[in-house]
This record gives C-alpha cells, structure tokens and sequence, in this order.
C-alpha cells in the first residue's frame, strides 16, 4: 500500500466515489432522475467520502483517526435516515403519498434559501417512486450502503493501533 495512507479510509474513499459514478451513470446513460431525498442523499456520501480521504492523506495518530472516523460516523447515518424517509415513502399506500413538490432549481429559485432546505429534505411524492436494481429499491440499497459506511469507521474508532515489535 502507498506508504503514509491510512488503507481502510482509501477504501471508504473508493466506495463512496463508486457510489457516485453509479449515480451518475443511473441519473445520465439510464435517465432516472433523481429526487430531493437522493440528492441529499448524494451529499452525504460526497461528504463521508471526503472526510475518508482527509483521513487517509493526514494519516493522524489514534486521538486523529478516532476525530476522523466519529465524524466518518456521523454522516453516513445522516445519510441513512434521509434514505429510511424514503424507503418509508416509498412503503406509503398511493393515497398517502404527499404531493409532488416543484423542482430543484424552481425551489431555490423562489423560495427563501431556509425554506427550499426543508422542502429538500422532508421530500415530496417524487420520493415515492420506486426504482430497483436487483430487486431492490435504490433507496434501499443506499441505506444498506450508509450503514456499511457506518460500522467501517466504527472499527477505525473502537481498534486497537499495533505497535511495531
């Protein structure tokens, strides 16, 4: 491995700009166009993927790396409750599913900044709809892909460093 880089943080790093070009490819060559909650969603691995490879190019010692992987916690759960609002909506009956709201760009545009950040992050019925890879919603596999993210830097905060012999 490159010397001076923390590997588990590379790998973190790695899985969340995959996680990316997935989205990409799925939102630009298959056409699915994403909802407020994916892209809050889409924030959030941006941001656990950044924090990764922070931590691998500073390579802190145990007090940094632990620093390093509570906030590496943090936002992959973030990011796990904004993807369990939408496997929720998702799971509502058609006549409880909240209306479609306006746009992304329409949003910032009109609205105060404060608000278009609440509508953003509540979601709307576009949140709704369904889209499955494999049998299994997006929403879903984000939140299992959060979560993974999540107990990863759980061990980088609860290991044991090794000292050379």
């Amino acid at each position: 491995m490159i010397p001076g880089i923390r590997t588990t943080n590379l790998i973190i790093f790695i899985t969340c700009t995959a996680m990316m070009l997935a989205a990409a490819y799925m939102e630009h060559v298959m056409k699915m166009v994403p909802c407020s909650l994916c892209i809050t969603q889409r924030g959030f691995v941006v941001l656990t993927g950044i924090m990764a490879l922070l931590a691998a190019i500073h390579n802190p010692a145990t007090t940094g790396r632990r620093v390093y992987a509570a906030l590496g916690i943090i936002s992959p759960i973030l990011g796990a409750c904004f993807a369990g609002r939408q496997l929720w909506l998702q799971s509502l009956p058609a006549d409880q599913v909240p209306a479609c709201g306006p746009g992304l760009s329409y949003m910032f545009e009109v609205f105060p900044f404060m608000e278009a950040m609440k509508l953003l992050l509540q979601g709307d019925g576009n949140c709704a709809h369904v889209d499955k890879i494999l049998g299994v919603s997006l929403a879903a596999w984000t939140f299992i892909a959060f979560i993974g993210l999540a107990v990863v830097n759980l061990y980088q905060l609860i290991r044991k460093d090794h000292k050379a012999a």
